[in-house]
């Protein structure tokens, strides 16, 4: 493989690997929270895509307004599912919370095949003009460029949210001891829901860009890009921000190159990652190794 083309490599990785930084985080997120793996948050992605779709083809919305009228959707739908689903079982076991989670995620993709249907509904394609754009001796396209323009964007934004809002220092201080936090007066049901709303927004924001990028959504969409993305949360280190941002965009690249190279381990270079870097550190690559008292 020449330069050019492990540069050319290397920017469509970090465009993959952008989008599953974004659904990667509202993974972490929330576990970061209150220690769920909410399976329902890949589709959640799926139904962001569906917004967009037809905000696009029924308003006739331009890119930007769209993103932002599926996080807006997404958002809501994050919120309502805490709060219908997950609440309720806030103090139940840890297993409870997972088959629930893994319910809701059937729930979303069984309910939109039957409003919508399963056949592929194809994105409208003057949403963005692709355009070819040469960056020195590579050659790239606008679409690439503007996802991974977006996803930087948007994960820049959440880090203002997080350490420069008071709603940001609420997530931290509940993530660190939720009890403490209720004492000194932050509203936990508040902040786990603000945590569910942005993380899903970011979640709708990657429907969308994917969506446009492959121009084609099904209800069924979220399952491959979901574990995907948990793997990355994973890999970085679960319930860590920075470490789902490393995860995403080192899984991003690596699956590209290795697709460029043995198209048959596509599907299956993540796990192999995410199996060798558990037992090599299972903290993942930013956690650190936590001492449990009995």
């Amino acid at each position: 493989m020449s330069l050019v083309e492990f540069l050319q490599q290397l920017i469509n990785g970090l465009s993959l690997g952008s989008v599953y930084a974004l659904i990667a985080l509202g993974y972490t997120m929330v576990y970061g929270i209150i220690g769920l793996i909410n399976f329902a948050h890949c589709d959640v992605y799926m139904v962001g895509a569906y917004i967009g779709y037809f905000v696009a083809t029924d308003l006739h919305l331009p890119f930007v307004p769209t993103l932002l009228v599926a996080m807006l959707g997404t958002a809501i739908a994050g919120v309502l599912i805490e709060r219908i689903a997950y609440k309720p079982l806030r103090r139940s076991t840890n297993i409870s919370l997972l088959i629930t989670a893994i319910g809701v995620s059937l729930l979303l993709e069984n309910g939109f095949n039957w409003l919508f249907g399963g056949n592929p509904r194809t994105y409208p394609h003057d949403i963005l003009q692709q355009s070819n754009v040469e960056l020195g001796p590579v050659h790239s396209d606008t679409l690439h460029l503007i996802i991974l323009g977006t996803s930087l964007l948007l994960m820049i934004l959440l880090q203002v949210v997080i350490y420069r809002t008071k709603i940001g220092k609420a997530m931290r201080a509940t993530s660190t001891d939720k009890d403490a936090a209720e004492l000194m007066g932050i509203n936990v049901d508040t902040t786990i829901s603000a945590t569910f709303a942005i993380g899903s927004a970011l979640a709708g924001a990657a429907g969308v860009l994917v969506a446009i990028l492959y121009s084609s959504i099904d209800p069924y969409m979220g399952i491959q890009p979901g574990i995907k993305a948990f793997t990355a949360a994973v890999f970085g280190g679960i319930g860590l921000i920075p470490g789902a941002f490393v995860g995403g965009i080192i899984l991003g690249v690596i699956e590209t190159f290795v697709t460029a190279w043995y198209s048959q381990l596509s599907g299956a270079i993540g796990f192999i990652v995410l199996i060798i870097i558990l037992i090599i550190k299972p903290s993942g690559l930013l956690g650190k190794k936590v001492s449990e008292k009995v």
